[in-house]
């Protein structure tokens, strides 16, 4: 299946596929045939089936590589990595130290974060946001003045899902942490404060900046000297040392015209990402089960067990998939602090997926089972990970899986047919590519400088060798050809397609006929009015208004 369809059916699946319960390698049968589980409270995982699993996965959803970590009743049931975490110049291994980027796992760690200046007293989840960053803003005045720390962490701002990411991906950055926080009176809410769940980015940003302004140190030294130092963990949310570089997986996409490829701009580098309390935080198998094993044995996290309590509190209703039902015997499904909540049968289950271009993860616990699975790999479609955490979590509740509506054998065909069930759909769904009816009113000539928009800054447009060209002056993989398309229209086609889709630019006129405007909207034959452009508004500057 194409890549980007892949990742276009991840959400349901992935928000809360859990965890389970005892084993032991030891007493583990090694005998694929006597995998018959009686008991959940006697479960086993077996090693060899697991593995034989996970390689099928790599190869099924062409993914390079992962690292696995299981843990129960504070022993590390299997440690280890699979695959290559490079395929060129020369293929190297997936061990157990090596680094990927935790995605939006990273936003557990935030709200942890937040959780030891709770119990240092320096804050509390009530409080309101301006009290400790007086120049956060939203839309709506009375929202800015009762946006609580809670309300950053749990998706519920009223903001579309995804508002604001174009400041923050594809990566790099030109935008600072505080220029996205500053940036958030410009983003149109959707909802009503407090009415629905809609996923947001920025607002965890804005928590890493809570973090900065109150403890007085960076986020980086924060976490470090209270959550990764006292864990032994060995994990980067600033600068990545050179020694964790080299045993580092390099992100890798794949779709059927290009095959297998790299995906650079995400790939770990020395210098931190400005979305590392969202999802930039790097760290590798070995340390998050560490992790893992204080969750399971909160007397011994750096925080207490009351604010992990807050964390895994039920604070927004999520909506429970058909598949989730069938497959896992999903009855509710929530958002606490930085952790999705969802009842796998008849267990609690706390867990969180990350996704990022090249990257996937995928973290749950089951606490009453004292279980926990980290997932981490190099690759773009969600199979890999919600095939063998399925394998995993199926493994220790075989009493509970009998009570599935889908007896499921084999996870990586489950998921190879669900996701072609999914595409078949996506398709099904999709509007033809649009067409021009309208001949053009506008030159290309009368299109080129520099628009302004309040908050996304410049976007250029000039002609090179014939040819129109556009880019962007804060984010620099925004770079693309321009051509004439309809009427005022004109669409952009991105020279890095991975890193975003085909738009339409829409160019207003005066009374002369003048170009004075732009605006953009994704490439459809149908508008639409949820979309990352929908509140950019650029305006044509005159060479002596440009920004230098």
């Amino acid at each position: 299946m194409h890549l980007l369809l892949a990742s276009l059916f991840s959400v349901s699946l992935l928000s809360a596929l859990p965890l389970v319960a005892h084993a032991n390698t030891e007493t583990a049968p090694q005998d694929n045939k006597q995998a018959n589980f009686q008991l959940d409270n006697q479960a086993h995982l077996n090693i060899a089936t697991t593995e034989a699993l996970i390689m099928s996965a790599l190869e099924k959803f062409h993914t390079p590589g992962l690292a696995v970590g299981v843990v129960h009743k504070g022993d590390t049931l299997l440690l280890k990595g699979f695959g290559a975490r490079q395929l060129s110049p020369k293929k190297r291994a997936v061990n157990e130290q090596t680094y990927f980027r935790l995605a939006s796992t990273s936003k557990a760690f935030t709200a942890a974060a937040l959780g030891v200046l709770v119990d240092q007293g320096k804050l509390n989840w009530q409080d309101k946001v301006i009290q400790h960053l007086p120049e956060f803003q939203m839309q709506d005045a009375w929202v800015t003045r009762e946006f609580t720390i809670e309300d950053l962490l749990v998706h519920r701002s009223g903001l579309v899902g995804g508002a604001g990411d174009s400041m923050i991906w594809p990566e790099p950055s030109g935008f600072t942490r505080q220029e996205v926080v500053q940036n958030l009176q410009y983003l149109s809410p959707d909802y009503s404060f407090r009415s629905a769940y809609s996923y947001s980015n920025v607002l965890y940003i804005t928590a890493g900046e809570v973090i900065e302004r109150v403890s007085g140190q960076s986020y980086a030294d924060f976490l470090q000297d209270t959550i990764f130092n006292p864990l032994n963990m060995q994990c980067y949310a600033g600068e990545v040392p050179k020694s964790a570089i080299k045993n580092s997986a390099t992100p890798y996409a794949h779709n059927d015209e290009k095959g297998m490829y790299a995906v650079p701009r995400n790939g770990i580098q020395e210098t931190a990402q400005m979305s590392v309390a969202a999802g930039g935080i790097v760290c590798n198998a070995e340390s998050m089960t560490l992790w893992l094993k204080a969750l399971l044995n909160p007397s011994t996290l750096p925080f207490s067990e009351s604010v992990l309590d807050d964390m895994w509190q039920a604070h927004t209703i999520l909506g429970v998939a058909e598949t989730d039902e069938e497959w896992d015997g999903t009855h509710f499904k929530t958002y606490g602090y930085g952790w999705r909540l969802a009842n796998m049968f008849n267990y609690k289950v706390i867990s969180h997926t990350g996704t990022l271009s090249g990257y996937q993860a995928y973290v749950a616990l089951v606490p009453e089972l004292e279980l926990g699975v980290v997932l981490l790999n190099n690759g773009s479609n969600y199979g890999v990970r919600g095939s063998v955490m399925q394998h995993i979590l199926k493994a220790f509740m075989p009493r509970a899986n009998q009570l599935a509506e889908s007896k499921i054998d084999n996870w990586v065909q489950a998921y190879v047919d669900y996701q072609d069930e999914q595409e078949q759909k996506y398709l099904a769904r999709q509007l033809p590519e649009p067409v021009a009816t309208k001949p053009m009113l506008i030159e290309s000539e009368d299109i080129l400088g520099t628009y302004s928009d309040v908050w996304f800054k410049d976007m250029n447009i000039e002609m090179k060798d014939k040819t129109l060209r556009l880019s962007s002056s804060r984010m620099l993989t925004l770079v693309g050809t321009l051509r004439p398309f309809e009427a005022n229209k004109f669409v952009v086609k991105w020279d890095n397609q991975n890193a975003a889709s085909d738009a339409f630019l829409i160019f207003e006129t005066d009374f002369q006929g003048n170009v004075t405007g732009m605006k953009m909207h994704p490439f459809t034959a149908k508008e639409r009015s949820r979309h990352e452009y929908r509140d950019m508004h650029f305006i044509k500057q005159d060479e002596a208004s440009s920004e230098k």
